[in-house]
């Protein structure tokens, strides 16, 4: 019996691109030398994108569908679809044909090869604009520089990781705010990256605003480096520098006169500052250990389909014990 792949798609609100996304992915599966598996996981989309999916699923085995209860995030969909994969590799894209499909015979090459862990690394991304892509540049440089784990530059959320590095990701990495292109990253065995130009977005608009990307970078840095967390040490030690530095000048150039408010004011001002900012990244550091202590699940499935009664039922394990909550089945 020869090798499965399972293909992950994030789906939410792509009614206007999935029967194209389809065509073009099975176009490519087809003419790959590995079995496949195409999973769908639908992100709670208040388009018409589950009737979309449900239709191909009806007449397509290979197609199958997770979909959750409501919208739980890209984050979360991805998780939800190496959970219920079966493949000996698995292939994480988005739906917007950003992320090449014809990739992925290339990805099955380096499965081949022996590599577990393939990162896709952005050449070009044209669509999305040059502040954003400045952004994504700036912010690799930056948890390059926090973290003790090295990113890919430009790494995105295609990517494709082995069976054995899969069920690392089911069983571990489990929490509640994740970024999981990081965690690929930072669970070792071998390791490539394949270059890839982005294309131009099919239809619809990013899902991602500049608010959200910002949240998402902020999470990323607490969930990676505590680093910020030892700001108040520098900064500490900076203010009583700069404070005998005022104190030496005020008495040996105004003779112990005060030298008026403005020296007062400037100082309080950049004090305040350095304090409200630490406050607030412990604010940050505080907000994930909350999530982590509630121990929600990651997402919710609402139904199903195609996906195998065993599957299922070793999904059923994974809800939240004791608690007699049905349906809440934890990633």
């Amino acid at each position: 019996m020869g090798n499965l792949l399972s293909v992950v798609v994030s789906v939410y609100n792509e009614e206007a691109v999935l029967r194209q996304f389809y065509r073009e992915v099975k176009k490519v599966l087809e003419t790959a030398k590995w079995d496949y598996e195409l999973l769908f996981v639908n992100d709670g989309s208040t388009d018409g994108s589950l009737c979309i999916l449900q239709e191909l699923a009806d007449r397509d085995a290979h197609v199958k569908i997770i979909g959750f209860s409501r919208n739980f995030g890209h984050e979360a969909a991805m998780i939800a679809g190496i959970d219920y994969s079966i493949g000996d590799g698995i292939i994480c894209m988005d739906a917007d044909l950003q992320h090449p499909p014809e990739c992925i015979l290339e990805i099955i090459d380096r499965f081949e090869k022996g590599f577990e862990v393939i990162n896709m690394v952005r050449t070009k991304n044209e669509s999305a604009g040059w502040f954003k892509n400045m952004a994504s540049s700036a912010f690799y440089k930056l948890i390059n520089v926090l973290s003790d784990v090295k990113f890919e530059s430009n790494a995105s959320d295609f990517f494709a990781v082995s069976r054995r590095v899969a069920d690392v990701l089911k069983d571990s990495y489990r929490e509640k705010v994740r970024f999981l292109r990081g965690y690929v990253q930072n669970v070792g065995f071998a390791k490539t990256t394949i270059a890839y130009e982005a294309g131009v977005r099919a239809a619809g608009e990013s899902k991602y605003s500049i608010r959200k990307l910002f949240q998402f970078s902020v999470n990323t840095i607490v969930c990676f480096s505590n680093l910020p967390l030892k700001l108040g040490i520098y900064a500490g030690v900076m203010a009583a520098l700069l404070g005998v530095v005022v104190m030496v000048y005020t008495l040996f150039t105004r003779g112990g006169a005060p030298s008026g408010y403005a020296t007062i004011v400037v100082l309080n001002c950049f004090m305040f500052a350095i304090l409200f900012v630490i406050v607030g990244i412990m604010g940050e550091y505080m907000a994930i250990l909350f999530a982590e202590l509630k121990d929600r699940p990651i997402y919710i499935v609402g139904e199903t389909r195609n996906i195998s009664c065993e599957l299922q039922e070793g999904k059923s394990l994974k809800r939240t014990g004791g608690t007699g909550r049905t349906g809440k089945i934890e990633g």
